[in-house]
């Protein structure tokens, strides 16, 4: 029996928003069995989210700086202005 390789497709993790005592916005990533698996601030994870590219947007970036430029026609010069 030939094993077959399944796509590895890396899911998205939810996260509920929360507020702390203080005030402070919170993302908490829950486990399977509803515990709370990690929790962070809002905004050191929201700047990690940043930084991470999707592979999508890396590639058409890759394939933009590949592709070769195109060349603009000159631009057209402006009529004078009629005098009265």
């Amino acid at each position: 029996m030939a094993a077959k390789k399944k796509a590895a497709k890396k899911k998205t993790i939810r996260r509920t928003t929360l507020r702390s005592s203080k005030g402070t916005k919170l993302y908490a990533v829950r486990a399977a069995d509803g515990t709370f698996k990690d929790i962070q601030t809002y905004k050191r994870a929201h700047s990690a989210d940043i930084r991470k590219s999707a592979k999508a947007e890396v590639t058409k970036k890759a394939a933009k700086k590949k592709a070769p430029a195109k060349k603009k026609a000159p631009a057209r010069k402006k009529a004078a202005a009629k005098k009265k």
